[in-house]
Parts: structure tokens; sequence; C-alpha cells
């Protein structure tokens, strides 16, 4: 299976809304995460079927590669495009955006590929917006055989480094870093800053 297969928008529609996860909400605590960071108008590189996004309120435009994910994203009302999709729209304008959210993407690519993506994109962050990374630790990362590459923290500062920005502060979430052997929602999150 790959991340632009139909099957692979499955996966992640039916893993998001499997009832125990619903009746829990177990995605509290990373909604109100990704809030408190305050990331304002957001561009969400592989949104997927767009749970970041809802938890941003729709504050922000997803593009993703899986054209069945797109379309359920749209489903739910969310402004989601392919990226030919997206190089069309009215949202593909110089400075647009407060922040770029990359979420569970990178690790699906190479290091230099994760760069390449983000410099295509970068015009359309505004001068002193964030980028924000976020990856999955070892319990996560191998739940996944579409993961190419494990991005800890060394990974991710060098794509901050790659792309001339300001590191702002890298944690790990919800818990602390050790949990990520055996905690499979456990996250590195990397904040960086484009000098304005």
């Amino acid at each position: 299976m790959k991340t632009q297969d139909k099957e692979y928008a499955g996966r992640l529609y039916k893993n998001q809304y499997v009832w125990w996860k619903r009746l829990l909400d177990v995605q509290a605590p990373y909604r109100c995460h990704l809030r408190r960071i305050h990331p304002g108008f957001v561009l969400d590189i592989g949104c997927g079927i767009g749970r970041n996004l809802i938890h941003l309120d729709g504050n922000g435009v997803g593009i993703d590669h899986n054209t069945a994910a797109v379309e359920i994203a749209r489903n739910k009302g969310l402004q989601v495009f392919t990226p030919e999709d997206f190089h069309k729209s009215e949202y593909n304008i110089p400075l647009r955006f407060d922040s770029i959210l990359l979420a569970h993407v990178a690790e699906h690519m190479t290091e230099q590929e994760v760069v390449n993506l983000l410099k295509t994109y970068f015009p359309l962050l505004k001068n002193n917006g964030n980028l924000i990374i976020i990856t999955p630790q070892e319990k996560g990362y191998d739940s996944d055989a579409t993961h190419v590459q494990f991005v800890d923290f060394d990974v991710q500062h060098r794509i901050i480094k790659a792309l001339n920005l300001e590191f702002v502060r890298q944690y790990s979430f919800p818990f602390p870093r050790f949990f990520g052997s055996f905690f499979k929602y456990n996250e590195f999150i990397g904040i960086s800053r484009k000098s304005g």
C-alpha cells in the first residue's frame, strides 16, 4: 500500500472513526495542543482526511496527494486540494499563511524530499510565520509500513537548518520522550520560524 492509494485513505478514516476513539475523544489532547500553538491561518501539507484542519475549526487549507482522502475531507466541509488543484486555487498567494503544518508526513519521505517539498510552499508562508513539524516516535513509526525515515529531533533540526529557519523549540508530546518506545501516539514536535 502507498499513501496515495484509495485503501490508505480508507485506513485513515477507519482508524480515526473507530467507535472507542469517538467515545473517549482520544483526539482531545492533540486538538487542545495544536490550538495552544496558535498557528493562525494554516497550510496543512499532507492533511490526509482533514483531522488537524478539524482541530483548527477549519482555519486553514489542506493539500494531499491522495485523491480519496481529499474527497473525504471536502465532504466534511474543509478546504482541501490535490497539489495540482491547489496551485490553481485562490489560496496560492505569496505570504498567505501564518503557519505551515507538516504533521505525520515527513516520516513518509526522505529528509531531502521533505526539504524540497517545503521549499515549494515556503513563498506562501508569511514573514515570521511558523513551520510546525510533527512526527511519530519509535512505537508510532514502527506501526506503518509506508514510513521511510525515522524523523526525530535531530532530523527535524537538520530540516530546519536546510531551510534557513530560526529554531523556536522542540518537545515531546503528549508524554515525555521516554514514552515513545511503547506509546504509539507520542510525537516529536518541532517549531521554527521564517525570518521576516
